[in-house]
């Protein structure tokens, strides 16, 4: 039987690693010159850290790989993780918490379960966590930030869909339903849009036909939000206070010169967004995606602690990247005797930044070549086959440089 690599799961090929690390360290440049610090989460975390107060929806704790970790005759059970914010909220909570605003960023791999075996069931993502400021400023920054990778990777077709949990929320608390009918319809309301107020029974009328409008709604200025104002003269001051601060960030947001629409389904999959939450696309690719989480902190037992962040999709934007050719390489062909000369060449060409490998007698089309001859002189054989000789390794390292 042959080896085979699980269902959902890839490898990366040299070509994969180098578009991998190039959109990671576009990432990590955009950070560090944001003044946000790298961390790092373990892969393994305690189950109940996801089932605290409903931080994920059902759905997506139906998907998460999980087992027990025993110790002695009792057991805990833990997670791949299939989040990454909630960990880094747990690792601020217990390293981090007189840190404020604190920002983090990491990059990291998520697990989701998916029956099929023909989606990822292994996800990379890079992310940002603003932790301590709560006001529509941050959410814009987030966003400037988050652009600012993307710069890096020189990607076109930007566009942002956003949405506001807080708005949501305040709209359905005005439909007269319980508690956990609410948070039901919040979750099919992210996921199906307009669709999943079809069967809502309510004995307020012009509550669902405020649900109704801010489902539809999709426009795209701060201009069109405002008009909702008016649209719905008997909305709950909730509702207008969310509404203002959706007007804010979105007005914030428009001056990052990016098209931006507003899409109330923007934050599928996630319970714990409380404000903001935004979508990031290139062409038609969803690249990435954020949200405010003004709640989690508490709810994971900490204080009341405004935060938000974003994660960036790593595998999709490596398949929007252009294909990109292997980096040039330096090869020295070194005989057994002068196998000393061979190795200070090695690393004069290594310590000056010139990816250099020793021959070990395989084919070498398309590269630079350094023959080491009998009497320790090198013959530097470019890629059309011209030949030039130089008497010392800094010399070839000149050569190299100047070409």
């Amino acid at each position: 039987m042959q080896i085979q690599k699980c269902n959902g799961c890839r490898d990366m090929l040299p070509m994969d690693m180098a578009q991998f690390r190039r959109v990671e360290l576009s990432f990590r440049t955009a950070c560090l010159q944001a003044g946000y610090n790298e961390v790092r989460t373990p892969t393994l975390e305690y189950l109940y850290l996801f089932t605290a107060a409903g931080t994920l929806t059902p759905g997506m704790l139906r998907r998460v790989y999980s087992f027990l970790d025993w110790d002695g005759w009792s057991g805990e059970r833990v997670v791949l993780k299939p989040d990454a914010t909630i960990p880094v909220v747990r690792l601020y909570l217990e390293r981090l918490a007189q840190e404020e605003p604190a920002r983090l960023f990491y990059a990291t791999n998520t697990f989701v379960f998916e029956d099929t075996g023909t989606k990822a069931r292994e996800r990379w993502q890079c992310g940002a966590e603003l932790i301590g400021a709560g006001s529509p400023l941050g959410d814009a920054d987030l966003v400037a930030l988050a652009l600012a990778a993307l710069r890096k990777l020189e990607l076109t077709g930007i566009s942002l869909r956003l949405s506001h949990a807080g708005l949501i929320r305040a709209a359905l608390a005005g439909l007269g339903i319980s508690s956990e009918e609410q948070r039901i319809l919040f979750d099919r309301i992210l996921d199906l849009g307009a669709e999943a107020l079809a069967d809502v029974k309510t004995a307020t009328p012009q509550g669902l036909e405020i649900m109704k409008l801010l489902c539809d709604t999709r426009g795209e200025s701060s201009g069109y939000l405002k008009n909702l104002c008016a649209l719905a003269p008997m909305a709950t001051p909730d509702y207008r206070m969310a509404l203002d601060n959706f007007i804010q960030s979105f007005e914030l947001i428009e001056t990052l010169g990016v098209p931006c629409q507003v899409d109330m389904t923007a934050g599928k999959g996630f319970e714990y967004y409380t404000g903001l939450i935004f979508r990031i696309y290139a062409g038609e690719d969803n690249v990435g995606g954020g949200g405010r989480y003004d709640r989690l902190i508490s709810v994971l037992g900490g204080e009341d602690t405004p935060a938000a962040g974003f994660a960036l999709y790593m595998d999709r934007l490596m398949a929007c990247l252009p294909e990109g050719a292997m980096p040039m390489c330096v090869v020295v062909v070194c005989p057994p005797g002068v196998f000393k000369t061979g190795v200070a060449l090695l690393t004069e060409l290594r310590d000056a930044g010139i990816p250099t490998r020793l021959s070990l007698g395989e084919t070498m089309p398309g590269a630079w070549i350094v023959e080491v001859d009998a009497a320790g002189r090198f013959v530097v054989v470019d890629m059309a086959g011209a030949r030039i000789t130089c008497e010392s390794a800094l010399e070839v390292k000149k050569w190299l440089l100047q070409t």
